[in-house]
């Protein structure tokens, strides 16, 4: 092997050792040194046996050259390049880019009727033609470093705004909470009551993803329409406020009075009555509208009757109107149900009262479900006859929303 051969598989051994080590700068600076050492032919034999272009390997040869004659760049150590080198930032090109995308962004944000984008969806792609239009060519990616830049970023709808509030609003969250407080030292059950959201039943979309295999989803149906045949599910719930414990009926007709008395009924039979064996009153905490709503003459006649049948008073306190979201049954059992069947299609109603029983806190949070497979037929009327028999005493505080009915002295079956 010629003298020529071996100094360049020397050159291409050390150059394969440190390759992974380089930086730009280094890299040119070893490709420099090499052909420097080389003399005659060395930037075209180091350029054969390392692949680097003949003209960085002659940058480099010439940078060595300035450093051994004292006249090397200054630049930092950590810098490859000279300062300046490169294309410029969009900004210094087009100095007015910036704050023409920011008047197009918030010229849509306060509803600007001469902007360009007021009726098209601001995605960055619709960005980029309003700026192009401006006379500015930007990429949707350099747009994108921009709108960061800017401090604007992609938002979802906040659900923050309230609909009209009752002057009292506040006054009877505190009427609540101080009844249940009353209730609670007392040893007195109080519960908190509504009518999950309705549920169709079979392999329909259920939001939310579960871990499966990879490349195996659940199929279900592409449109979500009521089966005549599988029907709906109607979760009404029961909360203990006192023992974090739950009772939950699923019907399959509709959500009336009927049910929601009912389902009281079966919890204090089924749970109630144990945990409570010598009660004096019952505290139910209830949504303003509904199956249960304050103006519904059903859910009074209904509840006369449970109280006939116990035979002690049960008080009522409904949330302000609009306020059913701050139910305590909304955040501390339904919120749970809804995460334990996420991505689940709820084939049939057995599977839904399975999902149900088997949700879980770390609060220790039980919840005891059953299936209610009768028929509550819609549009019951109550005459003024049977809502003059209700022995209601609405309280000194907003009666409408707090009462109490007591049993009357015949005792009802």
């Amino acid at each position: 092997m010629s003298e020529r051969k071996e100094a360049e598989a020397e050159i291409k051994v050390r150059y394969e050792s440190l390759r992974g080590l380089f930086s730009e700068r280094s890299r040119r600076l070893l490709a420099g040194s090499e052909a420097l050492a080389c003399g005659y032919g060395g930037i075209a034999a180091v350029s054969r046996v390392t692949g680097i272009s003949p003209k960085v390997v002659r940058r480099g040869l010439e940078e060595c050259q300035g450093i051994e004659a004292g006249a090397g760049p200054t630049w930092a150590p950590h810098r490859s390049r000279r300062p300046g080198g490169g294309r410029k930032r969009l900004t210094e090109k087009y100095p007015e880019l910036l704050p023409t995308l920011k008047e197009l962004v918030a010229a849509t944000t306060r509803g600007d009727p001469e902007s360009p984008l007021l009726w098209t969806a601001r995605s960055q792609r619709n960005l980029v033609r309003a700026v192009e239009a401006e006379g500015y060519r930007v990429s949707q990616h350099s747009l994108a470093k921009l709108l960061t830049e800017l401090g604007s970023s992609l938002h979802g709808n906040h659900k923050k705004l309230e609909g009209a509030q009752h002057p009292d609003r506040n006054a009877q969250f505190e009427h609540i909470n101080a009844t249940v407080r009353r209730h609670l030292p007392a040893n007195e059950p109080a519960i908190s009551v509504d009518t999950k959201k309705q549920e169709l039943v079979g392999p329909d979309k259920n939001a939310g993803r579960e871990l499966r295999p990879q490349g195996d989803p659940e199929f279900v149906l592409a449109h979500d329409f009521p089966d005549q045949e599988d029907g709906k599910a109607l979760p009404y719930g029961v909360y203990d406020l006192a023992e974090n414990e739950a009772w939950v009926r699923v019907g399959i007709s509709h959500a009336t009075a009927e049910f929601a008395v009912a389902t009281i009924r079966t919890w204090y039979r089924e749970l109630g009555q144990a945990l409570y064996p010598q009660p004096h009153s019952l505290l139910v905490v209830a949504d303003a509208g509904g199956s249960n709503g304050y103006r519904l003459r059903r859910w009074k006649v209904e509840l006369q009757q449970l109280a006939d049948e116990l035979q002690f008073p049960i008080s009522v306190c409904h949330m302000p109107p609009g306020t059913s979201k701050w139910n305590k049954i909304e955040h501390r059992l339904f919120s749970f149900i809804t995460q334990n069947w996420r991505g689940k299609p709820v084939v049939t109603h057995q599977v839904i009262v399975d999902l149900i029983a088997a949700t879980i806190t770390q609060t220790g949070l039980q919840v005891h479900c059953r299936r209610d497979d009768r028929h509550d037929p819609k549009g019951r009327r109550i005459s003024d006859k049977q809502l003059a028999q209700v022995n209601l005493e609405p309280d000194t505080w907003h009666g409408a929303w707090n009462s109490t009915i007591r049993p009357n002295s015949v005792s009802k079956s």
